[in-house]
């Protein structure tokens, strides 16, 4: 059940260019979207956040950026290609439509009330064809997730790197599936970009890493603003885990639309490693100076959707003024929308304002500006509208800081400085500008 909220966010992010419907112009593409100027920036900002914390944050990790495309062979080691990685579902006999099990009411079509077929497993993963001849032998896989990439180059990466265990390996990369039934705007699509970390260490320390990571996710929410309620921690039975999966947690968020997983933590035991070792006939087994063993190291993971976590930052950080927050808002009945983004996070830090367009020395002096401080941070410059309706629309944006060029600025040298949060203006010389931002940065906003 999705609730008032889900349009508002919905509607915003196409209204301010944060997401947009595939192929919209055609009428659109199922289970895919494109993302805008604000939403790419936005998304931009998520993943520079998870990559500095899991390669300068934590202690001995390094990144990869793996093929998409790899031989068939990764996925039957894997087990995607068997019914580990299958969705159950029923078939309408009349209108041809499949839906999973637990959306079948009455034991009928959903759609058009027609008889079902018994439940059936049908694998989510994407087919392609490698080559000029589409025939068996030129079958490939686009990659239903990142961390096989991780797996098959364990050894090139221990050998490079010189790494000892413990260590991990992130990976930040596009994954696709063929959901059957893509819902509730980009949180289950069928192309998305996971954020996925894989910490190799010896099978008697997994259980003590396995709580530390799952600590450590769920600070990395609340550091960026993710209020503490609305995040929780559920412990996924052993009949409902991942086929890999010795135990397994999902961080929940609570949506617009309920509580769903926002981020899984996974002990794969010794499942990714044995197995690709077995199939490929390369031995993956760590060997241990101090003791003079080799074993297969066991992994804990952490995945994360970039899609899914940028609809929750959206919708955790939206809210609805009433009364509204400028001079120009006409009724105290009115409301003004704020998304209060965390400073990493808000894909505009800086709007630059000229008071009035249509006087050429203001804008003059306000590009000026504007072209000052934009290679020190992501900058909009913006004339369209009243002052107070260009606040507005920075405000709805998650713009922190609005800079105001008026008469007096010609004559003193300095302008007016807006807070976004705070809502808070003072007067600053335009060549204190940069540390003045800055500091407050450092001051107001601290993770």
């Amino acid at each position: 059940m999705v609730n008032d909220l889900f349009q508002k966010i919905v509607s915003l992010s196409k209204r301010r260019g944060f997401v947009f419907q595939s192929s919209e112009i055609y009428g659109g593409f199922g289970g895919a979207y494109d993302f805008g100027p604000l939403g790419v920036e936005l998304k931009r900002n998520i993943k520079k956040a998870w990559w500095e914390e899991m390669t300068r944050g934590q202690e001995n990790i390094v990144g990869l950026d793996a093929a998409i495309l790899m031989t068939p062979k990764v996925w039957q080691a894997s087990g995607h290609l068997t019914a580990g990685f299958a969705d159950e579902l029923v078939e309408c006999k009349s209108c041809h439509k499949r839906f999973r099990i637990e959306e079948i009411k009455e034991n009928k079509c959903p759609q058009c009330g027609g008889k079902l077929t018994k439940p059936r497993k049908f694998n989510l993963m994407m087919k392609t064809f490698i080559g000029p001849v589409e025939e068996k032998a030129a079958k490939a896989y686009l990659r239903p997730e990142t961390c096989q990439g991780i797996y098959v180059n364990f050894e090139n990466i221990v050998n490079s790197m010189r790494l000892k265990i413990p260590f991990g390996v992130a990976q930040i990369g596009k994954a696709f599936r063929n959901e059957i039934n893509p819902k509730d705007f980009i949180y289950r699509t069928r192309e998305f970009e996971q954020m996925e970390m894989q910490w190799f260490s010896q099978p008697k320390d997994a259980p003590k890493y396995f709580e530390y990571w799952k600590k450590e996710r769920i600070n990395w929410y609340l550091n960026l603003g993710i209020k503490k309620e609305n995040l929780r921690v559920r412990e996924v039975p052993a009949k409902e885990r991942s086929h890999y999966a010795k135990r397994q947690i999902d961080i929940e968020y609570k949506f617009p639309f309920g509580w769903q997983e926002i981020e899984g933590v996974h002990n794969r035991g010794d499942f990714d490693l044995s197995n690709h070792s077995k199939y490929s006939g390369k031995d993956l087994q760590y060997f241990d100076e101090e003791n003079k063993k080799k074993y297969f190291p066991y992994i804990i993971e952490t995945s994360i959707g970039v899609d899914r976590s940028l609809f929750a930052f959206l919708a955790d950080s939206y809210l609805e003024v009433k009364g509204g927050r400028t001079k120009t808002t006409k009724s105290s009945k009115e409301t003004e929308a704020l998304l209060k983004l965390h400073k990493s996070l808000a894909p505009i830090k800086v709007a630059v304002l000229p008071l009035v367009k249509n006087k050429p020395k203001l804008v003059k002096k306000a590009k000026d500006v504007y072209k000052t401080l934009k290679s020190h941070f992501v900058c909009q410059y913006d004339e369209v509208g009243s002052i107070g309706r260009r606040y507005r629309r920075q405000d709805e944006i998650g713009t922190l800081f609005c800079l105001t060029v008026d008469f007096d600025s010609l004559k003193q040298k300095d302008l007016t400085i807006r807070e976004r949060d705070t809502m808070k203006q003072k007067r600053v010389k335009i060549k204190d500008l940069k540390e003045t931002i800055d500091k407050i940065l450092r001051i107001r906003y601290k993770a």
